[in-house]
């Protein structure tokens, strides 16, 4: 009688988060094509988690080039059983591939949805890599604490200090065949006084008027308009929150065509909205007045969907149903009604 061949128990998952690590650490592990199987992304600085899943995005497409595109999840839209199958699909026909979970908060409304993932991700296979992201919070969700322990590397992005921003502005500049010459991403950092968000997008900005020398110079840095922009964003949020949709539809045309990135004016919708629920307790702190504004005229419920729409616009651009010039549109009249 033959006997079954004996199976190897599974290693056991930890029971601990493994120790964080920042957010350029493991990108320098990316830039030389190292990809932990499983990361969890969570923080309180939301432009650090954006220019983090940016660069470790083009990490992966530069080392994996037969699947270079990240697909993007959520659990409201996607239910455990499709992540793992994302995550574990090991076929010889398939490349591996690299998958983003945002919201990953909301598989915590279920222990049962949270156990079922943590075992699935913590039995890789193939040579994928899953990075679940955890949205801002302002105490720790004990119930992703399994999750976290899953995860091969835990990534805490909070807010930079000063140097590290300076070194996140290298690494844009980097991505796009660019330097800056001594003293000009100082020089932008002092402009936008320390914001991370401003200065994120300000040195996007920079590497287009380097030219093909690809230098970037401190009147390069002169040369931008960022308090001209800076300004029209918080005039189209505000138009927004006082639901005057023609002057906002006018303040995001004027803002688009000052260079302002459409991606992130989506990410500034929709953190004004989110905002507004904590409006009582301090809101937004850059844009405290939009969020008090948003949340005296409009409902929790009815605010609730505004930012259930702004979520909407942002998968269809990312899924490729809506470019994203359509999806931000939509998303600003969904806010603006009411």
């Amino acid at each position: 009688m033959k006997r079954a061949p004996a199976t190897r128990a599974a290693a056991p998952r930890p029971s601990r988060p493994a120790a964080a690590v920042s957010p350029l650490a493991l990108l320098a592990r990316a830039g030389s094509g190292d990809f932990p199987p499983t990361v969890y992304l969570e923080g309180s600085d939301e432009a650090v988690k954006a220019a983090f899943l940016a660069e470790f995005r083009r990490c992966w497409a530069a080392a994996v080039p037969e699947a270079p595109q990240a697909r993007v999840m959520r659990p409201g839209e996607h239910d455990v059983d499709q992540i793992l199958a994302a995550f574990q699909n090991v076929s010889l026909f398939a490349p591996r591939e690299l998958t983003f979970v945002l919201e990953i908060e909301d598989v915590g409304r279920s222990e049962k949805r949270v156990e079922v993932l943590a075992d699935g991700i913590s039995r890789p296979a193939g040579g994928s890599c899953l990075v679940l992201v955890e949205s801002e919070a302002e105490t720790v969700r004990k119930t992703l604490a399994p999750l976290r322990a899953a995860c091969a590397v835990r990534v805490v992005a909070d807010r930079p200090e000063p140097a590290e921003l300076l070194r996140w502005g290298a690494l844009k500049l980097a991505a796009q065949g660019c330097k800056a010459e001594p003293g000009a991403l100082e020089a932008l950092l002092a402009t936008c006084e320390d914001d991370a968000i401003a200065f994120m997008n300000e040195t996007g900005k920079l590497a287009a008027l380097a030219g093909e020398q690809g230098v970037v110079t401190k009147q390069h840095v002169a040369a931008l308009t960022a308090p001209s922009v800076s300004a029209g964003l918080a005039e189209y949020l505000l138009s927004v929150a006082q639901g005057d949709a023609a002057q906002a539809a006018l303040r995001l045309e004027r803002l688009l065509a000052a260079g302002e990135s459409e991606g992130g004016v989506l990410w500034a919708l929709g953190h004004l909205v989110s905002s507004s629920f904590t409006a009582t307790s301090g809101g937004w702190a850059k844009w405290r007045d939009a969020s008090f504004t948003l949340a005296r005229r409009r409902n929790p419920a009815a605010r609730a969907q505004a930012l259930d729409a702004v979520y909407r616009a942002e998968s269809a651009w990312k899924g490729g149903r809506a470019d994203v010039r359509t999806a931000l549109e939509q998303a600003t009249r969904e806010v603006v009604a009411g």
